[in-house]
């Protein structure tokens, strides 16, 4: 079934879910999503974004652009199927790379080529949902990152953990933000599915990618608050002015945990 958007749901995905609906004006660090898979396009704008995070390796820039990346590609996307029930195409060839800044922190936006908004029939949202998660994953994710782990010294395994720290963030925290009880209710059962259920063929993947690192958070002395501990390194140390400045999260740290009742 087609809808549209309504003028409010449009400026809460621009202002807090990186959705853009115009080109920016930086188009040295824009880019047609599709142009990520092409060699000769995508190695060289690495070197670029590699300039803006002054990363020391091809490893750590490859990183550090899939957080960007697929923050971008999931926060608008997945926020209008959860919150507001509907859709939009962003598999790989509607989405456009927009380079933006807040401050000196280079936030890029999706623009998408194409809208045409759909919802969920009576009776048939599962299947919807599943449409919008293989556009999304399958249609996009994937690719870009089975592109990378090709064309530069890192393992899959990273990129899909940078993809599933911010799933787990977005909808524990980012996606629960003013909404109403029905709506909470129906971004619950959304994350559920995402991490625990979907089929990894929705993921463009043999398994779910994303149920490996749903993880129980933990009180350590680390951290103040419970975390939940990565499996990989992101390396961003590697684009740190600090030795060993590594992510709260981050397993390289040694974790010692803290028991229930202990001072930190």
């Amino acid at each position: 079934m087609t809808g549209t958007y309504t003028p409010e749901e449009i400026a809460i995905l621009t202002k807090d879910h990186r959705l853009a609906l115009e080109p920016s004006d930086n188009r040295s660090l824009s880019i047609p999503a599709l142009d990520l898979l092409n060699r000769e396009k995508c190695a060289p704008y690495l070197e670029r974004v590699r300039e803006v995070f002054e990363a020391s390796t091809q490893t750590a820039t490859a990183s550090l652009f899939a957080k960007r990346y697929s923050f971008l590609i999931m926060a608008s996307s997945l926020y209008a199927m959860s919150v507001f029930n509907k859709g939009l195409d962003y598999s790989i060839d509607n989405c456009h790379v927009e380079s933006y800044y807040q401050g000196q922190a280079w936030l890029p936006r999706v623009r998408l080529a194409e809208w045409q908004v759909s919802q969920p029939v009576a009776g048939e949202r599962e299947a919807w949902r599943e449409r919008i998660v293989r556009s999304i994953f399958a249609g996009n994710l994937a690719p870009t990152w089975q592109f990378l782990a090709k064309s530069v010294p890192i393992s899959k395994a990273v990129l899909w953990e940078n993809t599933a720290i911010y799933v787990f963030w977005l909808y524990e925290n980012k996606f629960i933000e003013g909404i109403g009880k029905a709506d909470k209710e129906r971004v619950r059962e959304d994350y559920d599915y995402l991490v625990r259920v979907a089929p990894g063929e929705l993921f463009g993947e043999t398994k779910n990618p994303l149920a490996r690192f749903d993880s129980p958070k933990q009180a350590t002395r680390a951290s103040e608050q419970p975390i939940r501990i990565r499996k990989t390194c992101c390396y961003y140390y590697q684009a740190s002015d600090e030795p060993e400045d590594y992510c709260v999260t981050c397993p390289k740290i040694k974790h010692e945990a803290i028991a229930a009742g202990q001072p930190g």
